[in-house]
């Protein structure tokens, strides 16, 4: 059975993406907390399973992967049947544009809505000045990816709707202000199954 390795307090967004995407595809898989407070995932037993020491990280027996873009494409070239990506390869490259740059971009949005303010619904101060160019930022990007009409961003759910979702939800839920058809696309994709299990998980 594969280890999905995750933080123990379940706040990682990357985590999350990697669980959304073992439950949507109905692998079996065994859930286990690292506990970043008191730095297992720098002991040797946790280095010899994630490169590059951070969660989330996948155990397929005797093969370990780090990252979670890499884990969900990896997921998905095991286990096309149940697909978490779309089927056309432009949008397939499209979906994993958005999880490598909501990976790598928008940084004062993940600094002052930390995921904090989406799981434990802790409140925030006003964003400064360059969390809300990096919010206009995200907004554009948004409403452009978004069909005017569409529920997705591809026709069908993908993990790419998940993971901006999380990222819009981090303005959402904090009570800033977001355009309605992108505050109401977040809403929608977090009443998916899988990412209400995440939601649900015990936290301190």
């Amino acid at each position: 059975m594969m280890k999905l390795f995750v933080d123990s307090n379940y706040l990682s967004p990357y985590a999350m993406s990697a669980f959304v995407t073992l439950r949507e595809k109905r692998i079996p898989f065994e859930l286990t907390t690292v506990d970043l407070e008191r730095a297992e995932h720098l002991a040797p037993a946790y280095a010899a399973l994630s490169t590059t020491l951070r969660v989330p990280a996948l155990s397929d027996e005797d093969f370990h992967l780090s990252e979670s873009s890499a884990i969900c494409e990896y997921l998905e070239d095991c286990y096309p049947d149940t697909p978490v990506y779309p089927a056309d390869i432009r949008q397939r490259a499209i979906a994993r544009q958005i999880q490598a740059w909501l990976r790598s971009d928008l940084m004062p949005i993940r600094q002052e809505r930390a995921t904090e303010v989406v799981f434990l619904k802790r409140s925030s101060p006003p964003l400064s000045s360059t969390a809300q160019a990096a919010a206009a930022k995200l907004f554009a990007a948004a409403q452009a990816l978004l069909p005017a009409h569409g529920q997705f961003l591809f026709g069908t759910w993908s993990i790419a709707d998940t993971d901006l979702a999380l990222m819009l939800n981090r303005l959402v839920l904090a009570g800033d202000e977001v355009p309605e058809r992108l505050a109401t696309y977040a809403r929608t994709q977090w009443q998916r199954p899988s990412v209400q299990e995440w939601i649900d998980k015990p936290r301190p």
